[in-house]
């Protein structure tokens, strides 16, 4: 199991601290396998809302954490306290068959993103060794999101970094960014964005939420929960013939 929290947002006037604490008392209560934690822990990437960040991060449960950061972190220079007080800021892990590589797409005080054609190679030669499952994990859209605005959202290499995952046979991509959660099947590739889990500052009828990602043996369940309320199927898919409902019924809950 794969918890997927993004967009924490320490130090933001919108930012609601019993919302992450319910968030972590829920995930710790799961005990997933690995926590993913796709970018802006902060606002302004200054050192106070890092600390604050790492004293919430602190709290999770789970041997395996990967965080990478997001444009909000990489603003006022943030991006070094990400690596004193975070780590670095791509991350490979391999476990139980899967692999995950997480890299940063932010770009120091821009509120864009770009993957980059000098991590192309490297990307797929993280994903070469023989896996049953591959996870592609950056802050930044690879496709544009409804109810979200101009599509410059999107990394500005996204058609090429789109073809170089599918050259790696990546399974799922998990993203956050804009506070939609959305969920989509493109080629091969599945693609599912997370809201935030602990601001306020949400579109429409939008809620504060996380993803919740079960890896059967031929079924992937990935579902939407909300700190304090109950939780939501959005995707399922099967991993042998890509067939996919969105919005199924609920096979049980946790």
């Amino acid at each position: 199991m794969i918890a997927h929290l993004s967009d924490l947002h320490c130090g933001s006037p919108y930012f609601v601290a019993n919302l992450l604490e319910r968030a972590i008392v829920e995930i710790n209560d799961m005990q997933p396998d690995v926590v993913v934690c796709s970018g802006d822990l902060t606002t302004f990437g200054y050192k106070q809302e890092y600390t604050q960040a790492r004293g919430y991060l602190d709290k999770l449960d789970c041997p395996d954490v990967i965080t990478i950061p997001g444009n909000h972190d990489s603003r006022n220079v943030g991006y070094v306290h990400f690596e004193e007080m975070v780590g670095p800021r791509s991350t490979v892990l391999r476990k139980h068959g899967i692999t995950f590589v997480a890299i940063d797409s932010s770009e120091p005080d821009l509120d864009h993103g770009v993957v980059g054609r000098s991590r192309y190679d490297w990307i797929e030669e993280q994903f070469q060794p023989e896996a049953d499952f591959r996870v592609f994990v950056l802050h930044h859209h690879l496709l544009p999101i409804p109810g979200t605005g101009r599509e410059r959202n999107v990394v500005h290499d996204a058609g090429d970094t789109l073809e170089v995952l599918q050259r790696a046979k990546v399974n799922l991509v998990l993203s956050g960014h804009k506070h939609v959660p959305y969920a989509w099947r493109l080629e091969d590739l599945f693609v599912v964005n997370a809201g935030t889990v602990s601001s306020l500052r949400v579109r429409g009828y939008t809620r504060p939420c996380y993803n919740v990602v079960e890896i059967g043996d031929d079924l992937v369940d990935i579902y939407r929960r909300y700190p304090y309320h109950d939780r939501e199927t959005i995707i399922r898919f099967s991993t042998r013939t890509l067939a996919y409902e969105k919005h199924p019924p609920q096979r049980g809950s946790r």
